[in-house]
């Protein structure tokens, strides 16, 4: 079952988006948030597999919302041998934004959404889009500005299995600062979350880095989410 949590300022009637997506085999909406800071709290609470960020959510509240919902805190459950980096995903962001609206859509996938479809996409696209998603696939609407396709797909050139070997060369705790590292924190924050030197986890990216051919932070973070070691996937 896919779980979505619907984020926009006006009231879904029954019959209206969130009964459509509530009717679909394996999906259920399991909240609707009127914020973007009940948005994100709600998130962290209810645990979606998918958070929808309506149209209406096109300012500073919106990208806010989705840059806290894809990079949230530490995930303090790592400390535990017995869970993985999988199982303290964040939920993927799909943003709505207006047709042409290029600023918006580049600040949603730059703040972490990993889809993103026009407003006037239609109840299938939607459907479609929140199940692609909720795998860890990026999706990106036909109507999106080229520069943006253009973007994403140079994103995506490196081969899935190549990207699978350079992650399983990880070790368990290189691909603990992986997370990290993708989900937006600096080095200071990683050591003092996993009790080590600063000149230690500086040590550990230059490894990571290295290992996955990344030459900046921001490849890094595309590849956590493209390897699917992140949801995302990333963006991802």
């Amino acid at each position: 079952m896919v779980r979505v949590l619907v984020l926009d300022n006006f009231f879904l009637p029954p019959d209206g988006l969130c009964g459509r997506l509530t009717a679909e085999p394996g999906l259920t909406v399991v909240g609707q948030a009127a914020t973007g800071a009940e948005a994100i709290g709600m998130s962290t609470a209810l645990g979606p597999d998918v958070v929808l960020v309506g149209g209406r959510f096109t300012g500073g509240a919106g990208l806010e919302a989705i840059r806290r919902i894809a990079r949230p805190p530490l995930p303090r459950v790592l400390a535990s041998p017995h869970l993985t980096p999988q199982d303290a995903r964040p939920p993927g962001v799909l943003a709505l934004a207006p047709a042409g609206d290029r600023e918006y859509a580049l600040g949603a996938l730059r703040a972490g959404a990993v889809g993103l479809l026009t407003d006037g996409a239609t109840p299938e696209e939607l459907v479609a889009a929140i199940r692609d998603v909720s795998a860890g696939r990026a999706v990106l609407s036909p109507a999106a500005p080229r520069a943006i396709i253009e973007a994403v797909r140079r994103l995506s050139a490196v081969r899935l299995d190549d990207r699978l070997t350079r992650l399983h060369g990880l070790t368990p705790r290189e691909r603990d600062v992986l997370v990290a590292v993708a989900s937006g924190h600096s080095n200071a924050e990683i050591a003092d979350w996993l009790s080590i030197a600063p000149s230690t986890v500086k040590t550990h990216v230059g490894r990571v880095m290295h290992k996955i051919g990344a030459r900046t932070r921001v490849q890094a973070v595309t590849f956590a989410y493209e390897s699917g070691l992140l949801r995302a996937a990333a963006c991802g």
